[in-house]
């Protein structure tokens, strides 16, 4: 499942620290996958993994003990509880009081809202309730959140990009970045450990056909009728450059690859262009297919180039007293 690191001008999580949530989410998504795999697979509580999980940390607590302190026998038992008390202070409370604040609005518990027949039905269950969380974690920190459209819960290219594409994909759905004062909001921008995908959509009606005839304008078929639109490629060649000129200031060296996308309809462009992939309708299976299936981890390029955007972008958000203030006088 691809991460949502910015969705338009709502305030995200990963501003405050990209280095820390992207693995931070990866080890929440597996952890509940494997909390909710047990509980089908036994029918047992989520309070009886959390006790076995418990006891699996306390057990390794022990271990890592026993490694650093190997005279443990020769302490006397008094001193030994000091020393444990120290030890694992060090090694987890601090982590442990940083997340705690977080509980509340980072805490995802899937429920088995029905019994599913097979794992795949398990899978699928699973995730669905983890993109409705995913839109809360990219629209909300510890002290602020943000208005989000209602639109993007039923946006479907939205929905299949994040569970489709690998947990190492960072995405950025239409984010609006402030260019020298001005806020210019973009169209997608996916951030791969090998390169940066810079993608406009055409989506408008179905088995429309895209025809370029110049450079300024295509002509839009749609059955009998015909329309004169404006080139996509202006949109996305305009995009290319805005990233092209942050990645140059901020020395990110990252290939760039543009992408006109359609999943409804056909592009019809005579030859072949640099630098840009033409995925229509019977093009778009194939071409997720080959996004999906990436083997590569994270690079630290790929952090910092999608830092270098973060940077930029423009944020727009509430205080949550604020809210929980409304709330009461509600």
């Amino acid at each position: 499942m691809a991460q949502l690191i910015k969705l338009q001008d709502y305030i995200s999580r990963y501003e405050i620290d990209l280095a820390r949530y992207p693995t931070q989410f990866i080890r929440l998504k597996q952890n509940q996958w494997e909390r909710i795999k047990y509980q089908w697979q036994t029918g047992e509580t989520i309070e009886r993994w959390e006790h076995i999980e418990e006891e699996v940390q306390e057990e390794k607590k022990k271990s890592l003990f026993q490694k650093l302190f190997p005279f443990k026998k020769d302490v006397p038992e008094e001193e030994q509880e000091d020393i444990e008390k120290v030890t694992i202070s060090n090694e987890w409370a601090a982590e442990g009081d940083s997340h705690q604040e977080e509980d509340t609005t980072l805490n995802f518990e899937p429920n088995l809202v029905y019994t599913p027949k097979t794992l795949e039905e398990l899978k699928k269950m699973f995730i669905d309730q983890f993109f409705h969380f995913q839109m809360k974690w990219a629209s909300s920190t510890l002290r602020e959140k943000s208005y989000v459209d209602p639109k993007f819960m039923r946006d479907t290219l939205l929905r299949s990009m994040l569970l489709t594409l690998p947990d190492n994909y960072l995405v950025f759905y239409y984010p609006i970045l402030r260019v020298k004062k001005a806020p210019i909001e973009l169209d997608i921008i996916i951030m791969t450990p090998t390169e940066c995908l810079c993608i406009t959509v055409l989506e408008q009606e179905s088995q429309a056909v895209y025809i370029a005839n110049s450079e300024r304008f295509w002509l839009k078929k749609d059955g009998k009728n015909e329309k004169k639109v404006l080139s996509p490629l202006i949109q996305l060649n305009r995009m290319e450059k805005v990233v092209e000129q942050i990645f140059h200031q901020n020395n990110i060296e990252l290939p760039i690859r543009k992408v006109l996308l359609t999943r409804n309809g056909y592009i019809d462009y005579p030859g072949t262009m640099y630098g840009i992939s033409f995925v229509d309708k019977r093009k778009f299976p194939e071409w997720m297919a080959q996004l999906k299936h990436s083997v590569s981890p994270m690079k630290h390029m790929q952090i910092r180039g999608a830092q270098a955007i973060l940077n930029t972008v423009q944020t727009t958000s509430f205080h949550r007293d604020i809210w929980n203030t409304e709330n009461k006088e509600d």
